[in-house]
């Protein structure tokens, strides 16, 4: 083949994206796949501690480029889900700091995820059985996922919620600065807040469950305003390029809808412009569309279209991608990272069954949400198919 020939061969012939290098704020990573954060309650009771076996399933997947956390309540009153970890006790944070450092050990990285849910919760699960709070008053519909007093997993309707008063709001990001400090003590590489999927900072964000008239409701330059209250606070923690954003335009779950989405969200991500933050996260809104391999919603693509052109930063993208798609969208710039989150549940080396182009596991849904190691941390490499004895996860001494 002759050198103009070649040439040409190799402009026809992209790069693959997925597998460069890119900067993440101050860490440089070797590729783009990410591992989402993903819900699987199997904190230690009483007192939602992350337990050893979690820092095996973290190990396991510290291939990923960066690994985010479960969504971690930052406080009693920020819990909604039975059996998810906290970040509010000194329990949780030398749990967490087992996972950590499992994960540094095995040659990784890992953000944990602030949360709070607000209304998507029970009063099983909040102190002294309060009720769970909200921008406003407004119940959802749906069901919450509680532990009944036989200690079995339960589903119950949800209650309708307490609006919070404006003198609260300071409490609120007080607990986001302090699940922000205890990260930082059980040594993760930075932290996440969540605003997305319907819960307590997306409830103030969206028009459907805001309806106050203070200084929190309104305008988008209001409803918007706790986020950016926790961004700074958190920034002050942590360090910008060390805190990542989640959002969800266009989202439906938790029973979640804006009236006006493209203002709301072009506005957010707009501002979040003024943080030099680490990445902004994006649960795409062409999730559908995607997965079913259906005619492209037009709006959905827009909004990832918006979010890009407004975000100047890292932009990361969550949902329903494979191999093929997601390095489609690398290639036309819709995104920088792509987030994989049911994949890695089945497959702990995701990029290297990627690389090679070998299939992937099956996950079983029926382990997701409970239980132990089945479903867990029972899922082979592809260095174990071959034989090869798995690496210990933890220190000896952590189990």
């Amino acid at each position: 083949m002759s050198v103009s020939t070649a040439s040409v061969a190799q402009q026809q012939t992209p790069v693959e994206k997925l597998f460069q290098p890119i900067k993440l704020g101050r860490y440089n990573l070797p590729h783009r796949i990410v591992m989402a954060p993903l819900t699987r309650s199997r904190a230690r009771q009483p007192g939602n501690v992350p337990t050893p076996l979690m820092a095996c399933y973290y190990a396991q997947r510290a291939s990923a480029a960066l690994i985010i956390s479960e969504a971690t309540q930052v406080s009693m009153q920020g819990q909604g889900y039975a059996w998810t970890p906290g970040i509010h006790s000194r329990e949780q944070v030398e749990g967490w700091r087992l996972i950590a450092d499992a994960v540094h050990q095995a040659g990784g990285l890992i953000f944990l995820q602030l949360w709070h849910v607000g209304r998507i919760s029970h009063p099983a699960l909040q102190p002294d059985n309060m009720l769970p709070v909200a921008p406003s008053a407004i119940k959802p519909s749906g069901m919450a996922f509680i532990e009944n007093e036989r200690g079995e997993g339960e589903m119950v309707p949800f209650v309708t919620p307490r609006a919070l008063q404006v003198e609260e709001m300071p409490y609120l990001v007080q607990q986001y600065v302090r699940g922000a400090k205890n990260a930082l003590t059980a040594g993760f590489d930075g932290v996440e807040i969540h605003a997305a999927n319907g819960y307590l900072l997306d409830q103030f964000i969206e028009s459907s469950t805001n309806r106050r008239t203070d200084e929190y409701g309104g305008s988008i330059e209001n409803r918007s305003r706790l986020l950016m209250e926790v961004v700074e606070a958190v920034s002050n923690v942590w360090e910008s390029d060390r805190v990542g954003v989640r959002l969800s335009p266009l989202g439906t779950a938790n029973d979640i809808s804006d009236d006006d989405p493209e203002t709301t969200f072009g506005f957010i991500a707009s501002k979040l412009n003024d943080y030099p933050l680490a990445y902004l996260h994006v649960v795409n809104p062409a999730l559908k569309t995607i997965e079913n391999g259906t005619k492209p919603d037009l709006r959905a693509l827009q909004m990832v279209d918006l979010m890009r052109e407004k975000y100047r930063g890292t932009l990361m993208l969550a949902g329903g991608f494979d191999l093929h798609t997601a390095e489609t969208w690398l290639q036309q710039g819709k995104a920088d990272l792509i987030a994989f989150g049911r994949k890695f549940i089945a497959n702990p080396d995701l990029p290297e069954r990627f690389r090679q182009r070998v299939p992937l596991n099956t996950d079983d849904r029926s382990t997701y949400y409970g239980g132990g190691a089945k479903g867990y941390t029972d899922y082979l490499t592809l260095a174990q198919e071959r034989g090869e004895e798995p690496k210990p996860c933890v220190d000896e001494e952590w189990r």
